[in-house]
């Protein structure tokens, strides 16, 4: 959702397939709970890989896989 200046304060724009959803009505109650949305890194999902070897030789060994020299 974001958020908008109304005025001297704040307004929240709430998507219609959210509205429609709840079943939200003009006049009805609601709870707003509020935080800041979250960024994820990647190295949050997948970890931090670290490898002991020369990289450029990872590389060639890749290749060599990927892309056989034919005979």
């Amino acid at each position: 959702m974001n958020i908008k200046r109304w005025g001297h304060s704040f307004g929240v724009i709430i998507p219609m397939r959210l509205i429609k959803k709840e079943r939200i009505k003009d006049g009805s109650e609601i709870e707003v709970i509020i935080q800041p949305k979250q960024k994820t890194k990647v190295k949050d999902i997948f970890g931090i890989l670290k490898i002991k070897q020369d990289t450029s030789k990872l590389m060639k060994d890749v290749d060599k896989e990927l892309w056989p020299e034919e005979d």
